[in-house]
């Protein structure tokens, strides 16, 4: 990871794009998201539209990830490999996306329900996509990385879940992942301080049992180790000049498409 950095308003305008872009493709992605569809479509239905808006995938080639998109089904946690795999009713599946332009990324990430899931899911989706909205919006002036972690993990574990440990969000910019470092776990009042102009992706990824995970042979896709499904959100944000949080990822186009095909997770 590249030493922390702050911002300019230019690049933050320029990660602003390109998160608008992520969300606007996950959107378009969002109508395609049903049973009976294969994995690598998405991938290349994602790919073709990231190209036709003026962006590259900024996944496809980075440290050698060869796909557009992360996707991750069930008891996957995250990048998943598209593939033959056939989306079946019933599943949940991640699916995190990256941009580059204007020589900057974006990254973002959203669990879909495929047609009508459990309630247990249902509730492992929601809170996952609470503790995020949680977060984002309680961070101010003197908050630290642990401030943020804390708030994840007290959430979700209060509910009986499992955060997991190894994998974290991070700054981002002129590289995909920056520092600092943003734990799903921590301690308040602990890590380095959030300090205006900063721009951090926050992603709490929750077990619906152990928090343990483990790599598969391609040494990518991260699993659980009890195989129980998980759960993975992820929003761009920058902290503005007076220590709260604004949000360079929405959700707003993904939930529109996703209430009118009637898969929406209220």
């Amino acid at each position: 990871m590249r030493s922390v950095y702050t911002k300019t308003v230019q690049e933050i305008g320029f990660l602003r794009e390109n998160n608008q872009l992520v969300a606007d493709t996950l959107a378009y992605i969002a109508t395609l998201v049903e049973p009976g569809v294969r994995t690598d479509m998405l991938d290349a239905k994602a790919e073709e539209y990231i190209r036709d808006h003026g962006a590259l995938p900024g996944f496809k080639g980075y440290d050698g990830f060869p796909f557009t998109l992360c996707i991750s089904v069930n008891d996957v946690v995250v990048h998943g490999f598209p593939g033959d795999y056939v989306l079946k009713e019933g599943d949940i599946v991640s699916i995190d996306c990256g941009t580059l332009m204007h020589g900057f990324y974006g990254d973002s990430a959203y669990t879909f329900a495929v047609g009508e899931i459990s309630q247990e899911n249902k509730a492992l989706l929601r809170t996952t996509r609470e503790s995020l909205d949680l977060a984002i919006q309680k961070i101010e002036t003197g908050w630290r990385i642990g401030d943020i972690g804390a708030t994840i993990q007290d959430y979700a574990e209060s509910r009986g879940y499992g955060i997991v440990r190894e994998m974290v969000g991070h700054g981002l910019g002129r590289d995909m992942h920056e520092e600092p470092e943003v734990p799903n776990y921590g301690r308040r009042g602990h890590g380095k301080l959030i300090i205006p102009n900063l721009v951090l992706c926050i992603e709490p990824m929750v077990t619906m049992g152990r928090r343990n995970i483990f790599v598969d042979r391609d040494g990518w896709t991260v699993r659980t180790v009890d195989r129980k499904n998980a759960a993975h959100f992820e929003k761009a944000i920058f902290i503005r000049q007076d220590g709260r949080a604004e949000e360079l990822t929405s959700y707003v186009g993904i939930e529109a498409k996703l209430k009118e095909k009637g898969f929406w997770i209220s």
